[in-house]
């Protein structure tokens, strides 16, 4: 069952595109002023996780998944990133990296870390890539992430999750109040930067599902530190990945254990390239979407 807020009501809707009417038909007359922006704002009075219809600061409504139990809920679904295919190397579907090959030419491959792109639907999160409105667009503090295997049903996300945690520092305070401005100043480019000296921030976690040393062994090599989110870093080659789930680089070959990237992978091209990068992971790892939330 998914849910709109309309005048203060849940609405329980079956057809999405009626319920979708219906909350515009009352915004256009005024009966409510806006929808709410988040699910940190729908949290005051909603506390159910599930399907819920927000609308941007220009008056764009989307439907996502609100997380409303977590460390207190309030926690909105901007975006997933699966793997269709770990022998693609950026091929069709690669839309975190690059979809037209290894090409020094393309340096940032898709910029989808910092564009306005869309795509996809929540409910399909853990089969395609997603991207929503509230990516760029919700002012968040911090962030959850959620390792899910591939084609799970949303109702057992939670329940089947490998790895969950959230961070609770309000690091995006820092960088613009979310991810879409923190790599606008740490660009995902390929021969920007070079590693370790070079990397974006790396945010201490807490875990809601697993542990440090559970963190640890689904990442191979000792080549990363667990209990952290890292974001853009560099490997040996200068290629860029955007973030490392779970852990932070302790050296350069960051494309064993990161995900996301520029538009190119110099080493072996293309064997590195793709929105997942990890030779290194465990299966449960490089079969899993992983799920961005804000809040």
């Amino acid at each position: 069952m998914s849910h709109v807020v309309v005048d203060q009501e849940d609405v329980p809707y079956v057809k999405t595109s009626d319920t979708k009417a219906k909350l515009e038909d009352a915004i256009f007359q005024g009966r409510i002023k806006q929808a709410a922006r988040s699910c940190k704002e729908l949290n005051a009075s909603v506390h159910a996780d599930g399907l819920y219809y927000l609308n941007s600061s220009r008056g764009v409504l989307y439907q996502t998944f609100c997380d409303m139990t977590t460390a207190g809920g309030g926690w909105t679904l901007v975006a997933s990133v699966h793997e269709n295919n770990m022998y693609g190397k950026c091929t069709l579907g690669d839309r975190w990296s690059n979809q037209q090959g290894s090409d020094p030419n393309r340096p940032d491959g898709e910029g989808t870390w910092a564009n306005t792109v869309t795509f996809g639907t929540a409910e399909s999160s853990t089969s395609d890539d997603y991207k929503n409105p509230g990516y760029y667009d919700i002012a968040a503090q911090d962030v959850s992430v959620w390792h899910v295997p591939n084609n799970i049903d949303l109702e057992q996300w939670s329940a089947t999750s490998i790895l969950r945690y959230h961070t609770e520092n309000h690091f995006l305070n820092l960088y613009g109040g979310n991810l879409f401005y923190l790599f606008k100043k740490f660009p995902v480019r390929f021969g920007l930067g070079a590693c370790i000296t070079d990397n974006g921030p790396a945010i201490p976690i807490v875990y809601d599902t697993g542990n440090v040393d559970y963190n640890k062994n689904l990442y191979g090599p000792k080549i990363s530190t667990p209990g952290f989110i890292a974001f853009r870093v560099f490997n040996t080659e200068r290629a860029a990945m955007a973030l490392c789930s779970g852990v932070k680089p302790t050296g350069c070959h960051t494309e064993h254990f990161c995900i996301g990237g520029g538009g190119h992978f110099p080493e072996a091209v293309p064997r590195q390239c793709g929105d997942f990068t990890r030779w290194s992971a465990s299966k449960e790892i490089t079969e899993a979407a992983v799920l961005l939330f804000y809040r």
